[in-house]
């Protein structure tokens, strides 16, 4: 039946490819919509007949030209459609677009279907979703909790099911909080990466388009189709995100150290944390614990500092000129700028970049971070007694973010032992969004938690068929640039990202070299050989150069002969290298080798790689 049918991208496809036709879906939206029955989600709704007509315009079923074909979407009002009200949730703000905002240009030009526009914290000022002059969103799990802000009715309406994936936008949270709060997926991609033409501004300077679906898969689909450069966009970066593809075997996930984890006394979140981390190490995970103090310094100066002048300067002459038209929470929030001068804003940039010089090479440690995505809960009765302090710990491990230049991506995983929805958030640096999805899209299958408030259940996993972009070079690792070996970061630090573990045709020979540190294999062609485990990283061919001028003599790159008859770039090692070399081809590999050896002839090794 149509009123099961469960709205992500794939299993919807799946529907139109068997004969169900996008009209009915659209009036299923509808019928969701009011049987959902809640006047907060949405600020706009379009008629069901304007969305009907654009269903009517979409041709024949096409998901290879138009990826979205037929899937029903809505968006935070903060962002233009062209003939339609934008209000920012400030009645006394609206005006009617001219034109449609870039990214909804791409979502309607791969055959996405607009539904409406939704309710968010006024001028996507907060992170609770209550700062609204309208009716504040219901969370969809949880009435008597907050839905969680700035971003509030589109991650109630994708919680809820009446759209495959809602637009909102992210400055300290706004599109992972909400994320948590209602059991769904919230992705913050590398700033730039999305154009905010036709936005209207928090923070000019830390915005970013974000996007919230059931699955990472969605999201990921999302992201690939309207992340395109925008030359009328002055903070837009020319990036591509890859796609989606496996997590790579190995990998280190950085984790507030024990004396640095925060959830005000929220046993059931603490222990909901440990428990994915758990997850995250039976998938290849090493877990490695790091003082985050540093990350809390920076997240406190979101509000203490130079960015809430950047707010008021986008309110500033309609504040002047409507004094009292903004909420009352926000207004005290934005008029904390007007104590401050211009040289406070720039004594806030000069600590920004000492905090960025001190906590970058803690974060370069490892492959990405995993955090909670909130530390608690806090119910509307919480906000009413302290609307600012509670929304300011709901951002503990969010405000930092994007002062760093960090992407995400909230997952979420198994419910709370108390029922609650539970959720991580993993971060990556910026132009890292494939690496964290991959492992995202693994967690989300591995916990098998609830999507959202529906009672649907996560479709069969698909197998992925990893290849390289247009834009990258498929490079096979036969050593310590490896997942979890010593020199992987060399691949990650190039934006590297994982495909696919294989092996060589049988017509290899492994060495060990001689020399070092650092210690190396080397693969020589031998028709007496064997069979090399290796694996293959697709690497952008623009940082192609970066990556072999350090490649030191005997080796270099050459063409790989693959046991599946393919061919692919990958090390290889003259002749000359056998010289004084050990032979380990007996292993089938150097991670094999490098187990074979002794605890202290390991850590050896591997000390002197690093």
């Amino acid at each position: 039946m149509l009123q099961e049918q469960p709205f992500d991208i794939r299993r919807l496809h799946e529907s139109y490819a068997a004969g169900e036709k996008p009209a009915k879906v659209v009036e299923e939206v509808y019928r969701r919509i009011e049987e959902a029955a809640d006047p907060g989600i949405f600020l706009y709704l379009i008629e069901k007949k304007a969305a009907l007509e654009a269903v009517g315009e979409l041709g024949p079923f096409d998901p290879v030209n138009k990826p979205l074909w037929g899937i029903p979407f809505a968006i935070k009002d903060n962002i233009d459609v062209a003939g339609l009200p934008t209000t920012a949730a400030c009645p006394d703000y609206a005006y009617n677009a001219d034109k449609d905002a870039f990214v909804i240009d791409r979502l309607r030009r791969a055959g996405a279907i607009l539904i409406g526009k939704t309710n968010l914290d006024q001028f996507a000022t907060g992170l609770v979703g209550v700062r609204t002059p309208y009716p504040v969103p219901i969370n969809a799990l949880d009435p008597e909790m907050v839905p969680g802000g700035s971003s509030s009715g589109s991650a109630v309406a994708v919680a809820l099911g009446l759209v495959s994936f809602a637009l909102g936008t992210d400055t300290a949270g706004s599109g992972r909080v909400p994320a948590a709060l209602n059991g769904i997926v919230g992705l913050k991609p590398t700033l730039g990466a999305l154009s905010s033409s036709g936005v209207v501004p928090a923070c000019r300077t830390l915005d970013t388009v974000s996007i919230f679906s059931l699955l990472v898969e969605d999201a990921s689909t999302v992201l690939t189709v309207t992340a395109a450069y925008d030359e009328a966009d002055s903070y837009a970066r020319p990036l591509t995100p890859p796609p989606l593809s496996p997590p790579p075997p190995s990998y280190k996930v950085g984790v507030p150290d024990q004396a640095s984890r925060r959830f005000f006394g929220d046993d059931a979140q603490e222990s909901s944390f440990e428990k994915t981390l758990n997850h995250m190490s039976e998938l290849g995970a090493e877990i490695v614990e790091i003082d985050f103090s540093l990350l809390y310094e920076v997240a406190d100066m979101l509000y203490e500092g130079a960015w809430v002048a950047e707010r008021y300067s986008v309110v500033e002459d309609f504040k002047k000129q409507h004094p009292g038209s903004l909420h009352p929470i926000t207004r005290q929030v934005i008029d904390v700028a007007e104590t401050m001068s211009a040289a406070d804003a720039f004594q806030g940039f000069y600590r920004l970049q000492e905090l960025k010089r001190q906590t970058m090479p803690l974060i370069d440690t490892v492959d990405l971070l995993c955090v909670p995505t909130i530390p608690t809960f806090y119910s509307l009765a919480d906000l009413e007694a302290d609307p600012v302090g509670a929304n300011a710990r709901l951002g503990t491990y969010t405000n930092f973010v994007n002062l760093l230049d960090l992407c995400g991506l909230a997952v979420p995983v198994e419910n709370r032992e108390d029922g609650r929805p539970g959720s991580v958030t993993l971060l990556g640096p910026s132009a890292s969004d494939g690496r964290i999805a991959a492992v995202a899209r693994s967690l989300q299958y591995k916990c098998r938690g609830p999507l959202g408030a529906t009672a649907w259940s996560l479709p069969e996993e698909g197998k992925l068929q990893p290849a390289p972009a247009a834009d990258e070079i498929a490079l096979a690792a036969v050593g310590a640039h490896m997942s979890g070996l010593p020199l992987n970061h060399e691949l990650a630090r190039l934006g590297a990202r994982f495909l696919y573990a294989a092996k060589t045709a049988p017509e290899y020979k492994l060495y060990s070299l001689p020399g070092g540190p650092p210690y190396r294999p080397g693969l020589i062609r031998d028709e007496d050989g064997s069979s090399i485990a290796i694996e293959v990283w697709a690497l952008p061919a623009a940082r192609f150069g970066d990556f072999i001028k350090g490649i030191p003599q005997p080796l270099g790159i050459g063409t790989l002969n693959l046991e599946n008859n393919e061919q692919v770039k990958g090390f290889i090692c003259e002749a000359c290298g056998r010289d004084g070399a050990e032979d380990v081809t007996i292993h089938g590999g150097w991670r094999n080798y490098l187990h074979s050896l002794s605890t202290p002839q390991l850590q050896s090794k591997e000390i002197q790689h690093a």
